[in-house]
């Protein structure tokens, strides 16, 4: 097979086996389904990596890129959330009120990407005087 010296049985000399499958390229589980070593990826050697590929998302290109810290935006982006900083504005109430207003709806865009109706609903709830 391919120059290499392959012992009795069909397995790969001691030293240059996989772990896993022991060099006999196939893994089977508890149900009986035959599969390539994940290890060896069929070939019965130990690989030069050594042990399973990792699958996992943990390298850097996997990642969001980073926000970098500036100004802050100074009014909604999204016109949902326009219009509701429009009602904010024109409705009575003390400017911190409405600055705290303006603020929630800032963070929900940033959290949610846009204002949902269930969150415009509730804005215009806080925004009804008291009765």
């Amino acid at each position: 097979m391919f120059g290499r010296a392959v012992a009795p049985g069909g397995t790969l000399p001691e030293m240059d086996t996989c772990g896993i499958c022991a060099g006999d390229r196939y893994i089977t589980n508890s149900f009986g389904n035959v599969t390539r070593c994940p290890s060896c990826h069929g070939t019965g050697r130990r690989s030069e990596e050594g042990g399973l590929r990792d699958v996992t998302k943990t390298k850097p290109s996997h990642h969001q890129p980073k926000v970098v810290p500036g100004a802050k935006p100074s009014g909604p982006s999204t016109f949902e959330g326009g219009q509701l900083a429009l009602e904010v504005e024109a409705s009575s109430g003390t400017p911190e009120q409405k600055a705290k207003l303006i603020r929630e709806i800032l963070e929900y865009e940033g959290s949610h990407g846009k204002c949902t109706q269930t969150f415009i609903k509730k804005m215009r709830k806080q925004l009804r005087p008291p009765a």
